[in-house]
């Protein structure tokens, strides 16, 4: 057990779904567009085939916390989604990339900014009609100063607020793809201390030599991504990396063969697919990855305490499946039952076990013994069966199986196997005189070693097969369950050590009338 437990240490971690706050950019109005009077919507219905986002007239910042599964890094990274400054195309181009991100250790600000207007509802059409008309491109002139502005904007928020958001302030970088890779770049443009961004990354930018005539003499270091199905963007690409590196501006340019003019996250099984870990490394070269600490998070501990779980039961499979082995000295020290002795054993898993160690009393005075293993599932409590039980003739078992069953401790199983498991127990018992006694498997809502296995309603299944079960064959069965659950199916808080599994000593002093008061009615049946 006391590998168990250390392997335990491990297994504590809660994992927080963090929710997206979002901000509003200024504080009324944007400046510059006083008089936009539109409204912001949506639309998925569209060539494009993904949802965009128009008429944005008033800009803001959708924050993605870094996972708390991984080492934060410090670094921030704002995000513009593209759409030729008429749409936001959104998913491919924002969410996928900041859950990317995300799980780098990266804190993520995603930007709404300023668009043209659109008349209709279907965006993607409207510009397409407009696309090759003229004076289309003057159009988009008049919007990028303002989106450019929200760029910024954007940045000196984060910067001002780093320790909110516990980014560090020297690394707030900015992220945009085709129209938003536009944002990005002109962002270090005429920049203050308080919005240059620390770093840029650019996918597809769009930048004519009539937006960029040269790069600023502080450029942050500058990664581009394109692909050559755009012969001008190519160009005006290459023309950009010129700029920065006669800045003495530090840059990594890709330029790739297919991909299309968004192909952000797209996985096309083409080189493009990969496009995501090319920016990876840049930013690791650059040590925007870093962990700020090399303590591991509680997760990791966690996931990392479920891998050396099932390394250890991995060996017990070569070695003692069972662990016939756990009890084998204590079990040759037990005598036989003395005339009038009501010997009776707990068979059971880590919530036996921890029983016996935490009370140890209550088995001591009332003449039980605990033959509990943790980790165990109903099958390797059946194989051990006679060794820990029939052999020391008890007049009666109590049997609790099940709860590593449903954490998948060795696989999945079936609740009927479960369920069939704990019956060849009982008959085991019955066979061999001795009078078995069902314990309920106790409320639980999530494993803190195995998370999102959704058992809760698994365990009300299988109760119910058992009390059933225990009333056709006229066995006693402790409904522990009923006297422990919360309103959401789980343990009681004040009932549980860990939150979710493992009782602590009020839960166990729950757990004791119920049970002596099982036993006792099952013994006077014995007498009879």
């Amino acid at each position: 057990m006391k590998k168990l437990a250390l392997a335990a240490l491990f297994l504590c971690a809660i994992t927080v779904k963090a929710q997206q706050k979002v901000i509003q950019l200024y504080p009324g109005t944007a400046p510059g567009s006083e008089k936009w009077t539109w409204t912001e919507a949506e639309n998925d219905g569209n060539a494009w085939k993904t949802k965009v986002v128009y008429n944005v007239s008033q800009p803001t910042l959708t924050v993605y916390p870094a996972d708390p599964a991984v080492q934060a890094t410090g670094t921030a990274v704002v995000i513009c989604p593209g759409g030729d400054f008429h749409v936001l195309s959104v998913d491919k181009e924002d969410t996928d990339e900041a859950v990317w991100l995300n799980k780098k250790g990266v804190t993520v600000f995603i930007l709404k900014y300023r668009l043209e207007h659109i008349l209709g509802t279907n965006p993607v059409k409207e510009f397409n009609d407009k696309a090759d008309q003229k004076g289309f491109e003057m159009d988009k002139l008049k919007v990028i100063p303002l989106s450019v502005a929200d760029g910024q904007v954007a940045i000196a928020y984060v910067r001002s607020h780093a320790a909110d958001y516990k980014v560090l302030p020297n690394k707030v970088g900015i992220l945009g793809f085709s129209a938003g890779g536009t944002i990005a770049v002109l962002s270090a443009i005429n920049a203050t201390a308080e919005n240059r961004p620390d770093f840029i990354g650019a996918i597809n930018p769009l930048i004519s030599k009539g937006l960029l005539k040269f790069a600023p003499v502080d450029a942050p270091p500058l990664f581009i991504a394109a692909n050559d199905s755009l012969n001008a963007n190519q160009q005006q690409n290459i023309n950009l990396c010129h700029e920065w590196l006669k800045a003495k501006g530090s840059t990594e340019l890709h330029i790739y063969v297919k991909g299309g003019s968004g192909f952000g996250m797209n996985k096309q099984n083409i080189p493009t697919d990969t496009l995501v870990d090319r920016l990876g490394d840049w930013m690791n070269d650059l040590g925007l990855l870093k962990p700020l600490s090399n303590e591991k998070t509680a997760a990791q501990k966690s996931a990392e305490g479920w891998v050396s779980l099932q390394k250890y039961y991995d060996d017990l499979v070569h070695n003692d499946w069972a662990w016939l082995s756990k009890y084998s000295d204590a079990n040759t020290k037990v005598a036989p039952p003395a005339p009038g002795e009501k010997r009776v054993i707990f068979m059971g898993n880590s919530i036996t076990e921890n029983w016996g160690n935490m009370d140890p009393a209550y088995f001591k005075d009332n003449g039980y013994i605990s033959r509990g293993i943790g980790g165990q599932v109903s099958a390797q409590m059946l194989v051990r069966f006679r060794e820990d039980v029939i052999n020391l003739k008890p007049l009666a078992v109590v049997i609790e199986a099940g709860t590593n069953d449903f954490a998948q401790n060795r696989g999945y199983i079936a609740p009927e196997n479960i369920f069939g498991n704990i019956v060849s127990m009982c008959e085991l018992a019955k066979a061999n005189g001795i009078k078995p006694i069902i314990g309920s498997v106790l409320p639980a809502t999530d494993f803190s070693w195995h998370r999102g296995l959704e058992p809760a309603e698994k365990i009300v299944a299988l109760n119910a097969m058992l009390k059933a079960y225990a009333a056709k064959k006229h066995f006693t069965y402790i409904d522990y369950w009923s006297a422990m659950v919360n309103d959401k199916k789980g343990l009681k808080v004040e009932l549980t050590q860990d939150g979710l599994v493992h009782p602590n000593l009020a839960g166990y002093k729950v757990m004791e009338p119920l049970a002596k008061a099982a036993i006792t009615e099952t013994l006077k049946k014995n007498s009879k």
